[in-house]
């Protein structure tokens, strides 16, 4: 969803995803993507303005894997067992 913000931008965020999906690896959960991150950050945003830079990156680097796994586990179940 590079719309959402600028391009540069969004390769930034995702370097910031990549190393939050890179502890989520540590962690013992190895099939994460920085794209999967980036989703499940935006999906707080559903109606909302656009976000300012330092808000996506708070929600980037604070996401917890508890957080993450709720967010999949709901659209599992939104698109009848498809992750």
């Amino acid at each position: 969803m590079v719309s959402f913000i600028e391009v540069d931008k969004y390769q930034e965020m995702l370097v910031l995803c990549k190393s939050k999906a890179e502890e989520f690896l540590i962690l013992g959960y190895d099939n994460i993507t920085p794209e999967e991150v980036w989703e499940c950050v935006i999906s707080a945003y559903k109606g909302e303005e656009r976000p300012t830079l330092h808000r996506l990156v708070n929600d980037i680097l604070s996401l917890k894997i508890s957080k993450y796994m709720n967010y999949v586990m709901i659209n599992m179940y939104k698109n009848n067992g498809v992750i």
